[in-house]
Parts: structure tokens; C-alpha cells; sequence
């Protein structure tokens, strides 16, 4: 029976990605049109900000290719202006569950994994800017009153800056297989008190001692806002971030206790991720309306560890560089599981945005890089310093 379903599921996924070829090659012409106005960005053609039409309108033809057919969009955003978008059908999950073979358009949301945590953020530069925090240098445990008994003079030391640059210090381990009994991220959200579950890990380093990736990081950052801003988290976002922004169209899921799941949970259309792009990119601006102060931006953005080899960790947000036509590029990135990205390019005023269903395919982060570096960039036509 499970030959049969998984046979019936390859042969589907074919059918979609065939369809999407030829849809492909039947509008590539049109490719060097701007995108349709659907709703409030801007829109313009390739050329009109300074990039080579053919080389950029590339990317749809390889987003069919057989050994890319899960990489499911790819935003370009220059300018300011939206001005190309590619969308493909393949497998997917919605936070783990299966949703076969989805063909995707602008319209439809998509998982962004720990695309979440840069939207945290986010999120929590706003709370400072209103006063609802009064820095980042306060004490984790102050905000968790209930959880006295497990106050050691380690526990007592960890700020919330530790949360926001995953230095805490507790033992961890999110980098097993999901179903290993030693993985703490599955662990904490089966728990029904999650939060109980992360502070109660035993803490093995000092406070800024090493970077070690940790989920459960930033559901106490999520727990920190909901009790900040007297508010769910969902509704905090809604109301200080989304709706500014115009995004209309969001989940975010849950955990066993109701609450979002702060470091993943999060679905928005591959459009709406490019506006979270280019708040940042515009120092915390959308269309002239300022939503979250540009120092937080600018303090959030700045790597202050060293990640995932070759990127770096700010607040919550990832840092790297790219090459291309001689130049290096730094640029600023959310990363989720699967192929989630949102890239900002400062020095060309750029924003990159993909989703895929890559969740157990060892290549992903290249697959995701090679669109920026090997399409967008080389489409760039204004590379001279």
C-alpha cells in the first residue's frame, strides 16, 4: 500500500512539474514584462532597475528543471519595485503535516520556517520602541515569575540579549534528527508547558560563552512579547507589524499551549516576506511609514557571532557575503528549514526572496544561494563600483 501511494505521489509531482514547464517556456517572453499589480507594491519591468531581462527570466525555466523541481518561488524586489516573481508546483508540509504536491501562484501563503525568528525580531524592536521593554539587558527569568523554583545563579544570569543572539547557554540540541530522542526543539513543543521546558535545561555555558542554534530562544522571545504587549503574539504582529505593512494574508501556527509558535510557526505569501525585506532594507520604512526604529535595524542586522559556517548571527537575523563580477556583496538574511530565504542586499538595493520544500535535502542552502549569487546577481547590470 505505501509502494502504491508513494509511486501515485512521484508520478503527480511529474505531471505538475511538466505542466509548469511548458507554462514556463510559454511565457518566458513575456518574462521581461513587469509583474502583475495585484496589490500595493510597485511594480516595474527588469530593465527599468537595471537588470538584463533574459539572464533574470532564467530562473523560471530552471525552477522547472528536474533537479530543482522543489524550489517553489523566487521574489526579486529592486528599487523598491517588485519587478520579478516565478512560481512552481511541488511537494510541501504545512509545519509538518503533508500537503502532496501543491502548485503554487502569488496568491497562496507558504511555511517560512525560522524565517519566524527575523519577524521576531522585528517584533521586539517595536516593543522597545514603545516603551513596553525597557531593554535588552534584562533579566529572562523577571518576565517568569511563576517559574521561581527554578532560579540558580547561572538561570539568573541570562538577559534577554542572550535569547536574541541564541548565547544562553543551555544544553540544546536542535540539530538531530527530528524524531531523536535527544532532539530539544520536538521535546519543547509536545511539552505542554514549553516554556518550563527550555529554562529548566540545564545551563552548560556562560552567558555569551558560544553560539549554539536554539529554537526554544525564541519561544521565550515570543513569551516575552505576548506578557509585554498585554496581547497575543499573533495580534501583536498583526497590529504593530502586518497591518503597516499590508499584509493581510498570514497563519501563524500554535503550539499545545495556543500560543505561536514563535521561532517557525509563521505562513506568508513569498510577496509579503519581500516587504519584511524591505522594511529592513529601508532602515525600518515602508512606503515613507516608519514601523520599527532604523537603530534597532541597524543593531539587529550587526553579526555578532559566528553561525552556521560561512554566515554569521545578529538578533535573530543572519549575516554573509556573496561574489559576482569581481565585487563582494554583504548581505543580511532570514533563514528557514527548506529553502526559506529572504536575502537583503544593501549595496544594490536588493531584496531576494524563495520558499521551497527542500526540509531534508542536505543541498538546500546551496540550491537557495545559487538563485542569488548565480541569477540574480549575474543579472545585475550596474555592478561597476
Amino acid at each position: 500500500m505505501h509502494h502504491v501511494r508513494d509511486t501515485l505521489g512521484l508520478v503527480l509531482l511529474i505531471c505538475a512539474n511538466l505542466l509548469f514547464s511548458g507554462f514556463a517556456r510559454a511565457t518566458e517572453a513575456q518574462c521581461g514584462s513587469a509583474p502583475p499589480k495585484i496589490d500595493d507594491w510597485e511594480v516595474a519591468r527588469p530593465d527599468e532597475v537595471s537588470f538584463d531581462a533574459s539572464t533574470l527570466c532564467k530562473i523560471g525555466t530552471m525552477l522547472a528543471a528536474s533537479d530543482r523541481q522543489n524550489l517553489h518561488s523566487v521574489v526579486v524586489v529592486r528599487r523598491g519595485k517588485l519587478v520579478y516573481e516565478a512560481y512552481t508546483a511541488g511537494s510541501d508540509y504545512k509545519w509538518g503535516t503533508d500537503l502532496g504536491v501543491v502548485t503554487y501562484d502569488a496568491t497562496m501563503q507558504h511555511d517560512t520556517r525560522s524565517v519566524s525568528k527575523s519577524v521576531v525580531s522585528l517584533l521586539f524592536g517595536i516593543a522597545l520602541d514603545r516603551k513596553l521593554l525597557t531593554g535588552i539587558d534584562m533579566p529572562v527569568l523577571l518576565f517568569f515569575p511563576d517559574y521561581a523554583d527554578l532560579k540558580t545563579p547561572q538561570r539568573e544570569r541570562i538577559l534577554l540579549r542572550h535569547l536574541l543572539t541564541m548565547t544562553a547557554g543551555f544544553a540544546w540540541n536542535e540539530d538531530t534528527a527530528w524524531a531523536s530522542d535527544a532532539n530539544t526543539e520536538r521535546k519543547m513543543y509536545e511539552s505542554p508547558d514549553p516554556y518550563r521546558y527550555v529554562l529548566e535545561r540545564p545551563v552548560i555555558y556562560d552567558p555569551d560563552e558560544r553560539w549554539q542554534y536554539n529554537s526554544g530562544a525564541t519561544a521565550l522571545l515570543g513569551a516575552v512579547l505576548k506578557k509585554s504587549a498585554g496581547e497575543p503574539l499573533r495580534d501583536f504582529a498583526k497590529d504593530a507589524l502586518f497591518d503597516p505593512l499590508q499584509i493581510r494574508d498570514f497563519e501563524w501556527m500554535a503550539m499545545k499551549n495556543g500560543d505561536a509558535i514563535a521561532g517557525g510557526g509563521l505562513r506568508l505569501r513569498p510577496r509579503d516576506m519581500a516587504k519584511i525585506g524591505q522594511l529592513v532594507l529601508n532602515g525600518g520604512e515602508w512606503q515613507g511609514r516608519r514601523i520599527v526604529s532604523e537603530t534597532w535595524v541597524k543593531e539587529s542586522t550587526k553579526p555578532r557571532f559566528e553561525g552556521w559556517n560561512p554566515m554569521r548571527y545578529a538578533y535573530q537575523w543572519w549575516a554573509g557575503t556573496s561574489k559576482s563580477a569581481d565585487r563582494t556583496f554583504d548581505w543580511t538574511a532570514a533563514v528557514g528549514l527548506g529553502g526559506q530565504r529572504i536575502f537583503i542586499v544593501p549595496a544594490l538595493d536588493l531584496v531576494v526572496v524563495t520558499t521551497a520544500g527542500l526540509y531534508r535535502d542536505e543541498s538546500q542552502s546551496y540550491y537557495v544561494r545559487s538563485i542569488l549569487e548565480d541569477n540574480v546577481l549575474t543579472a545585475v547590470r550596474d555592478l561597476a563600483p
